[in-house]
């Protein structure tokens, strides 16, 4: 059976992208000027404000030069850099002492830190904390959950689901090792309400037909796969294993096939 594909969004796309409508923005004031203690002139203001900032998922923020020097708003992991426009969006991101303004919309949570390209090193640096929603919460296991699975960020692997009478659920989960060969897992376990933690053995020693031979096949412990899933569709496996090198993670899990006749509320 094939896994597909899905392509990821850039990280670039997901911080510039429109606003959706409900979304809030935010002003922050580049730069600027002071007036001078003693002589009939002004200093040049090197800092963004606010220098932080927390908004939530969807929002946007308007950078706007307030002058006294060339200034530029450019993210510390390169996703997004401004001034008059933004790169890539058809704007120049070079500092300028130019009245600007450029907006930029945080679609993902997380703590963006930001800088002037000019006055990073002179402490002119900032940061916008970008709130998630709540995380939705998780659905009783049933058997509709009968299926295949995988995540779209990794398509070649997947997991097969079964749940049984008794609130019982085998998988089995046709991957690969930490060195590129093949890895067959396989376990059952109990479901509880909305979670299923299931300790699953790694099947080695087999061979193909006809040398076949039953009594090779060992089944190692191998660690423990823990499912939860936000809908129908899609889920979450956690794994933990002390098998070799395959560690700790998990995957986003999207539903693939559903069996005949098989129904989930």
């Amino acid at each position: 059976m094939q896994f597909r594909r899905l392509e990821a969004w850039p990280l670039w796309l997901l911080l510039v992208a429109t606003a959706p409508s409900w979304a809030a923005d935010h002003r922050v004031t580049v730069g600027g000027t002071t007036p001078s203690e003693y002589y009939n002139d002004s200093h040049p203001i090197l800092m963004f404000n606010p220098a932080s900032l927390t908004i939530a998922a969807g929002d946007t923020v308007t950078f706007v030069n307030a002058g006294g020097a060339p200034h530029n708003v450019d993210a510390d992991d390169g996703s997004f850099r401004c001034a008059q426009g933004c790169d890539g969006q058809g704007g120049d991101g070079t500092p300028s002492a130019q009245a600007w303004s450029s907006t930029v919309t945080f679609a993902q949570a997380g703590t963006f830190g930001y800088h002037c390209d000019v006055h990073g090193s002179m402490g002119m640096n900032g940061s916008i904390t970008v709130q998630g929603a709540s995380a939705p919460a998780n659905v009783p296991i049933t058997g509709g959950f009968t299926g295949a699975w995988y995540d779209p960020a990794q398509s070649g692997h997947g997991i097969f689901l079964e749940v049984l009478p008794g609130n019982v659920m085998n998988l089995a989960w046709f991957t690969f090792s930490p060195d590129g060969t093949q890895s067959w897992l396989a376990g059952s376990g109990t479901i509880n309400n909305d979670t299923a933690a299931i300790a699953v053995d790694i099947l080695t020693g087999g061979r193909w037909i006809p040398n076949f031979d039953p009594a090779a096949v060992n089944r190692i412990p191998w660690g423990t796969l823990t499912f939860s899933f936000t809908d129908c569709n899609h889920g979450r496996v956690d794994f933990d294993s002390s098998y070799q090198d395959y560690g700790s993670n998990h995957l986003d899990l999207t539903r693939l096939t559903q069996p005949a006749g098989v129904v989930c509320p």
